[in-house]
């Protein structure tokens, strides 16, 4: 997917403006296994996923939990981490060989002097951030553990392929032996 296309979507800025911020974005690769975001480190970048697949993860003092799983066409970053500088709580981690796009934070805080209505923009894209996190919530307390499974099945049949099914299991919310069963039961 066309970072110019997306941006134009996420932002929905005229296309002279997303010309003007997709030049900013920096093109880099990671390795299969290679961190792209460490915890406590700050996230000094917002990435466009040109390639590859990444799973944003933290460890608690029990066990490792995925929050997100993500491949092409989609931004990764620790937000909280990114817009207000914080240590981050999540390990962002490339599960194959991956290239992005990035946006450093020093370039994109000139935006606001660059765009006149970027806080406009910004807004938009968090309120978009949020409505996600709004959403995935939602499923978690509405619908039950097969059919959180076959909602997302139809939406990443992919990774299903390329994606240790733990992880799966643990954005899903529930054990790998839950998965396995609902896995065996619908197909899948």
């Amino acid at each position: 997917m066309d970072i110019e296309i997306q941006l134009q979507q996420v932002f929905d800025l005229p296309p002279g403006q997303v010309r003007e911020i997709s030049q900013y974005f920096v093109e880099e690769t990671v390795g299969k296994g290679e961190f792209f975001l460490g915890n406590g480190q700050r996230a000094d970048r917002l990435s466009f996923i040109a390639s590859g697949i990444f799973r944003v993860f933290a460890q608690t003092e029990s066990r490792e939990v995925t929050q997100w799983i993500g491949g092409e066409g989609y931004f990764i970053t620790d937000l909280s981490s990114f817009l207000f500088d914080q240590p981050s709580r999540w390990q962002i981690q490339a599960l194959t060989d991956a290239k992005v796009l990035s946006l450093y934070k020093s370039d994109y805080q000139r935006f606001e002097s660059l765009l006149p209505q970027w806080n406009v923009v910004e807004k938009r894209f968090i309120a978009k951030c949020f409505m996600v996190l709004e959403s995935r919530v939602f499923d978690f307390i509405s619908l039950s553990a097969e059919e959180r499974y076959l909602q997302y099945f139809e939406q990443h049949k992919a990774f299903f392929n390329q994606v240790p099914l733990q992880f799966i299991a643990s954005v899903l919310g529930m054990t790998p032996e839950t998965l396995s069963r609902i896995r065996s039961k619908v197909g899948g």
